[in-house]
């Protein structure tokens, strides 16, 4: 029996994988977490609106029910295509077909002080870390009696006006002014302010003109600082830094302004593109070697002239379509090239309000925002997960209240005592 191993899985390596289980071949897959995570919802778990295990799966539970494959936690350090092995931290693991779909990370683009200073959300402990210091700054801002230092700690920053950027900061400014503001009712909802930055003249660059404008107003409307045409060029703890030279009192960076291909992809004699990404020839394999599929954000597979963009659908379709391609070579049947299939894409920006473009229609409000539930759950793996977040998005659509103001993580160490 043929081996097929799956490095990563995330979205595309869960649909191959999917796609291989239970036909006739040995499928193993590889993760350095023993769990499948939807970041979409990443942003969040960030802002207390969703428990962490509520957007994750254990990769093991799915193997249970796929028959014909098994799951490896390890790290993959490389990959050996001329031996046909797969290099990791217990050892190397010989494969017949490989497909590497090991994601992306943050791309600070060379800015070692932003790099060291901001926040991201890529893990699971990202968005854990993230909910830990805005709540954080709350509780150190009550005890705060300078006004500058106080107005500092409520000052938050997010630097990316695409989907990211925009539902994390729909979803913060939320959070401040229906929540945190009657948890601390010692401090004024005033000092507090969440600023989106964005290099370009717009945000939510993929959506029609229309739908970009009703969300930057919606927006504003709801209190969030709009900054664009404006760059961040540099990073402190406690400020930020903008092209103008501008300085700004902040203790929380948030960045979301680009991504590039995983650590993995570094490792590999293989020709690079752009943002580190593996150039794919049209059936997704790499130059000399047919056996060696690249899928998701570490592809760079050029369609109509253009590089195919690093979300989760573009992931899911080559995920299916690597699983088919190797089947389809079992029996000596060569493949169509791959052909993406853009269905739209969307953002929500709040509580009922959200953007949508897909099939030719163009939605906004209401209606969006129920779509964009509909299509998150939808995509969201396991039950009991559907349930939880239905759940939590019920208890604070109704009530605008979120459950999970948690601070998990405290300074090591006894506690101190002040005696004056």
């Amino acid at each position: 029996m043929k081996r097929v191993v799956i490095v990563g899985m995330g979205f595309g390596g869960v649909r191959a994988a999917r796609e291989l289980a239970g036909k006739g071949l040995e499928v193993l897959m590889l993760d350095r977490n023993n769990y499948h995570l939807f970041q979409p919802l990443l942003y969040q778990v960030a802002t207390a609106a969703l428990e962490q295990e509520s957007i994750a799966y254990p990769i093991r539970a799915m193997a249970r029910r796929w028959s014909e494959t098994r799951f490896r936690l390890t790290d993959v350090c490389g990959v050996d295509t001329d031996g046909k092995r797969v290099m990791t931290s217990e050892g190397p693991i010989e494969y017949d077909y490989l497909i590497i779909a090991a994601g992306s990370e943050t791309n600070f683009f060379g800015m070692t002080s932003i790099a060291e200073h901001a926040y991201d959300l890529k893990r699971l402990e990202h968005a854990e870390a993230l909910r830990n210091q805005i709540l954080g700054l709350f509780e150190r801002a009550v005890k705060e009696h300078d006004p500058a230092r106080r107005r500092a700690m409520l000052t938050f920053v997010i630097v990316g006006g695409g989907p990211t950027g925009v539902e994390f900061a729909g979803s913060l400014v939320e959070l401040v002014r229906y929540v945190l503001s009657k948890d601390y009712p010692e401090l004024s909802i005033t000092e507090s302010r969440v600023l989106l930055v964005e290099a370009a003249d717009t945000i939510l660059i993929s959506q029609p003109a229309h739908l970009r404008k009703y969300a930057l107003n919606r927006l504003r409307r709801m209190g969030v600082e709009v900054l664009l045409n404006t760059k961040v060029s540099d990073a402190a703890p406690e400020h930020v830094v903008f092209g103008d030279a501008t300085v700004l009192p902040t203790h929380t960076l948030f960045w979301s302004a680009g991504v590039k291909a995983g650590p993995l992809a570094g490792t590999l004699d293989i020709p690079k593109a752009g943002g580190g990404r593996i150039k794919v020839k049209p059936d997704l394999t790499v130059d000399g070697h047919p056996d060696v599929y690249v899928i998701g954000d570490m592809a760079w597979c050029e369609q109509d002239g253009a590089a195919l963009p690093m979300v989760a659908p573009v992931a899911m379709q080559m995920g299916a379509y690597a699983g088919k391609a190797i089947l389809a070579r079992q029996v000596e049947r060569e493949p169509p090239p791959f052909r993406y299939r853009d269905k739209g894409s969307m953002a929500t920006i709040g509580r009922s309000s959200a953007v949508a473009s897909a099939f030719g229609l163009h939605l906004s409000g209401y209606f969006a925002w129920l779509a964009w539930l509909a299509l998150h759950l939808m995509y969201l793996i396991g039950f009991r997960n559907r349930i939880l977040v239905i759940m939590n998005w019920a208890w604070y659509y109704f009530f605008h209240e979120r459950q999970v103001r948690l601070i998990t993580m405290k300074e090591s160490g006894p506690p101190r005592c002040r005696l004056s």
